[in-house]
Order: C-alpha cells, then structure tokens, then sequence
C-alpha cells in the first residue's frame, strides 16, 4: 500500500499524531524535497525522490512514471509512506502519482492521511477568520465544491445537479464512532448538522 501522509504547512509541531504514528510504523517512506526530510527526520530517515516544480507536461509524466516505478516494490511488500508538505488531498502530486501507479501497478492501493492544510494555517499566520464561505483556488476555474452542514443533502443535490455537477459524496459525524459515507444513490433525506457533501463535475 502506498499511503500519501500529509505532514503540515511546514512547522514540526504541525505534525499530527496519527502522521508521527505512521511514520514510525511504515516500511519505508519517501519524500519530495528537503523540507519534507528535514519535517521527517525526528522519526526516521526517508528516501528523497524528485518531484520538479514545472508546467511541463512531458516532464511531469517522466518524473512520475520513474517514482512510481520506485516506490512500486516497497508498496507491494508493505506500507509505503509518501510524505507530502500541507494536506495530500489538496493540489497535491499525490493525486498524480497514484494516477500512474494505478496504470502501471494496478494492484497497488492508494491511501491518504489528512494534515494541516496551507490555507487553514493561512488563516492562523495572516490573522484572518474564515468564519464564512471562501473559495480556494489556484487561478483555474473549480470544478467541484465542499458544503457544510448540509441538512437535508437530497434537496441540495438536486439544485447542484441543475447546476451542472454530477458527483456527489456525503460523509455525516466525520471520524465519530457512528460516522457515515453516502454515495450518491444513497443518500439520506435528512442529516446531522455536522456532514459535509462533495459536488463535483
């Protein structure tokens, strides 16, 4: 298994537990540059693979097929941690590279473990509140959207359908004892006041 661990917006006390945990625990870890060593140093000592900062489409593909073609033995045999700076979820190489491992080494699985996001640490260094709705972007045009607090997800979905978005994921009491995933099909009428609905297009 290959597991993509966010390790934070770069101060090693941002470090979640569960992220020092696996860690300690994995086979063998990777990481895509300096920062991210010296953030997993403390716990144990990583592999630097070479992710460049680049438009290039080419080259992008090249180094992904080469680190993917790298990690692919270790993730076969055991866990595999790729530590990632913010959140692995969120503009992220993760999602690329399990794009590729996925073609190239189907029986690999893909995993994430949440850490602090930039723009949530962000709010914390610029002294802003994010208190209302906020859009994050990296100056291309979204494609999907994260609703809070969605009570009644059925009745929302079908004004987002009319909307143009066609994929939706609810997740109600996220990492509670009585958590819940919803797929589209499923959906309930109603729901807890902490659920959070993914639309995407």
């Amino acid at each position: 298994m290959l597991v993509g661990l966010g390790l934070g917006p770069g101060d090693p006390e941002l470090l979640t537990l569960r992220a020092v945990r696996l860690l300690k625990e994995a086979d063998s870890v990777f990481v895509p540059g300096r920062i991210a060593y010296d953030l997993v140093l403390p716990y144990r000592k990583a592999e630097i693979l070479d992710f460049p900062m680049t438009e290039n489409a080419d080259r992008i593909r090249s180094s992904m097929e080469k680190n993917a073609e790298r990690i692919a033995d270790p993730a076969r045999e055991g866990m595999a941690v790729l530590g990632i700076l913010g959140d692995p979820n969120f503009f992220s190489t993760f999602h690329r590279l399990c794009e590729v491992m996925q073609e190239k080494y189907p029986g690999i699985a893909c995993a994430t473990e949440p850490g602090v996001s930039s723009f949530t640490a962000f709010a914390s260094v610029a002294g802003v509140s994010l208190g209302d709705s906020f859009l994050v972007t990296d100056g291309s045009e979204p494609r999907s959207r994260i609703l809070l607090k969605v009570r009644r997800p059925r009745e929302k979905v079908r004004e987002l359908k009319r909307e143009g978005f066609f994929s939706f994921i609810l997740v109600e009491r996220m990492f509670m004892d009585d958590m819940k995933i919803y797929s589209a099909d499923e959906l309930p009428e109603t729901s807890d006041y902490m659920s959070i609905l993914y639309a995407g297009r």
